[in-house]
């Protein structure tokens, strides 16, 4: 008989490879699915940079800025319509603050707290508040005072 040669591989060889390799790859991408928790707490980080954004905007303008829940996400009155976004990112997130913020123009405003919530998990809730002096920011423990860390 001949002795085989080293110049390729087998095709069973090539196929243990690939099933390898789509195992990983499924590993991989599980790995790096998107929890409700971390939209939530992303969500919440965007909306506190927006609500800063707007009581900056607000104290440079000296035009008072409110802020309120709607339909599809949220609005800033008193700003451009077009000045801040008005949508959550992800469809998942919802406010459950009742009335509006106000932020503005006062350097000082009032202790607010607004709470935000997973659709599809309605355990998962975050609040995010200010002190009236600091920015916004998520609290830690929900249950929290507004501007108890």
């Amino acid at each position: 008989m001949r002795a085989r040669s080293g110049a390729g591989f087998t095709l069973i060889e090539l196929l243990v490879v690939l099933t390898i390799m789509a195992m990983a790859t499924a590993g991989v991408m599980l790995a790096l699915r998107d929890g409700s928790a971390t939209t939530l707490e992303r969500e919440a980080q965007r909306l506190g940079a927006l609500l800063d954004s707007a009581r900056a905007q607000s104290r440079m303008t000296s035009v008072p800025v409110r802020w309120h829940t709607t339909e599809t996400g949220f609005v800033f009155e008193g700003l451009e319509p077009t000045a801040l976004p008005t949508r959550w990112f992800s469809a998942d997130v919802r406010s459950d603050f009742v009335g509006e913020a106000i932020l503005g123009p006062e350097p000082i405003i009032a202790p607010q707290a607004i709470g935000l919530v997973s659709v599809s998990d309605p355990t998962r809730r975050l609040v995010l508040a200010t002190d009236g002096v600091h920015p916004f920011a998520v609290q830690t423990r929900p249950d929290a005072a507004p501007g108890t860390p």
